[in-house]
């Protein structure tokens, strides 16, 4: 017994000597990332947010004013020049989102000028998506991000080894200030495309992010940017409804992931017109969208708002009607918008498209009195988790995505498990995570053993 007690460690002999980490340094660069591309990301956010107000200002002005409408038209072709400038030379790393691009860096497939690719993606994203297209803003944040953190580990000379740490950095930081949501930037990053949760990952990252957010919150305050205040919890009745549903939501996943993947071959089909000059065919067809309802135009968060706001006993045939015809346009122009050739992303299109599920089958069973009317908001926010789960196959950062963008975690449960059900169903039916197979679309180079 003595020699057993003799034989047991003390503290100092497993705990490390203080100050002995080499994570510090990683952590600080981390940190300076966030900072950069909080920065960055909220310019960004703020230009389209006012952008986004002028168009439902402009729009009701351009339904009775023809010239006016011409003007805008004229416009809009110059945008399309502009927006091709920018892209030729470098579509490979602007098109779309850029997370497919960041996915094949990371696995050794593909390179990027940092600085060209960051100021080209600042910019065209603006142009594509203030005119109004159904982009997402994360997709071209996280990718400036990513850039931040090429650039910031070229000047600080960090070893070969950490680089891609700093690259996951920007990435987590890049949507943290995109959607005010920390732990869903380090989350997505994790789950979605490392899949590295070493501390030497993740401690990184989360400083970024934090980083960022800290900056987001001197441009746009504290409050949650999707704020939707749940003042009930779902009833216990209600849960038998969530699996059928998934199942629906799963469906309806699959195939927008099989409609995105289809549209860029699609446009490859459109005659002469070179892939730079494709941006055409949405910013045009979007002006007629626009002078119905310019509320639906853009990413969008507004919209949202707008869907959890409405009420589920008016009548309900009619909002039944208009909320199915909302799906489908904006199902359709988020398709047309993404597979041009422009920069954008699609998270919020998903969500959009997600809170539309949720209000049709809320005023749906509302009216059959499946569902107390004061749940509502409850089937908009976890719909909006469930579809964005089940589309991008990444259910723990769309749980936690929507819990920090609407500011609560008191409908955890029945988000995880509508969330479960859906990306279940997906992928039975052949789902994959969107970026990579997107990425394998962009048909990149195998990666170098």
């Amino acid at each position: 017994m003595k020699n057993h007690q003799n034989s047991v460690a003390r503290a100092s002999d497993v705990l490390a000597t203080p100050f002995s980490s080499n994570l510090l340094p990683l952590i600080i660069q981390g940190i300076i990332v966030g900072f950069i591309t909080g920065l960055i990301v909220s310019i960004f956010r703020w230009i389209i947010d006012q952008t986004l107000k002028f168009l439902t200002f402009i729009y009701p002005l351009m339904a009775t004013n023809w010239l006016l409408l011409i003007l805008y038209v004229i416009f809009t072709l110059i945008i399309v020049l502009a927006l091709g400038e920018i892209l030729k030379g470098h579509l490979t790393d602007l098109v779309g989102s850029g997370v497919p691009q960041i996915e094949a860096i990371l696995m050794g497939e593909h390179s990027m000028n940092a600085l060209q690719t960051l100021w080209r993606k600042f910019i065209g994203g603006l142009l594509a998506i203030c005119p109004g297209l159904f982009l997402g803003r994360e997709g071209p944040c996280i990718q400036m991000g990513a850039c931040v953190g090429q650039e910031v580990a070229d000047i600080c000379h960090t070893p070969e080894e950490d680089r891609h740490f700093l690259l996951g950095c920007g990435v987590a930081a890049g949507l943290s200030a995109a959607f005010s949501a920390p732990l869903a930037g380090v989350l997505f990053l994790l789950e979605e495309i490392t899949f590295n949760f070493k501390p030497r990952s993740w401690v990184t990252a989360l400083a970024a992010a934090c980083a960022s957010d800290f900056v987001t919150l001197l441009f746009f305050g504290t409050k949650p940017c999707l704020y939707l205040p749940i003042l009930v919890n779902l009833p216990k009745r209600s849960y038998a409804w969530l699996i059928p549903l998934g199942i629906i939501i799963g469906i309806l996943a699959f195939a927008y992931q099989y409609c995105l993947l289809s549209l860029r071959w699609l446009y490859s089909k459109v005659g002469k017109l070179p892939a730079i000059y494709h941006s055409i065919i949405p910013l045009l067809l979007v002006i007629p969208i626009g002078l119905w309802n310019a509320h639906i135009l853009g990413g969008s968060h507004v919209f949202i708002n707008d869907i959890a706001n409405m009420s589920p006993k008016l009548d309900w045939s009619n909002l039944l009607f208009m909320l199915g015809l909302f799906f489908v346009i904006r199902f359709v122009f988020s398709m047309v918008s993404y597979g041009a050739s422009v920069p954008g992303g699609i998270f919020m299109p998903i969500l959009v498209l997600g809170a539309l599920i949720g209000a049709f089958v809320a005023v749906l069973l509302i009216h059959q009195h499946l569902l107390p009317a004061n749940c509502y908001i409850n089937m908009v926010v976890i719909t909006m988790a469930a579809y964005f789960g089940a589309i991008e196959e990444a259910p723990f950062t769309a749980v936690t995505l929507l819990c920090e963008m609407v500011g609560t975690v008191d409908q955890a449960l029945p988000m995880v498990v509508l969330t479960f059900v859906a990306y279940v169903t997906s992928n039975l039916l052949g789902g994959q995570p969107i970026y990579a197979a997107l990425r394998r679309e962009m048909r990149f180079p195998k990666a170098q053993d």
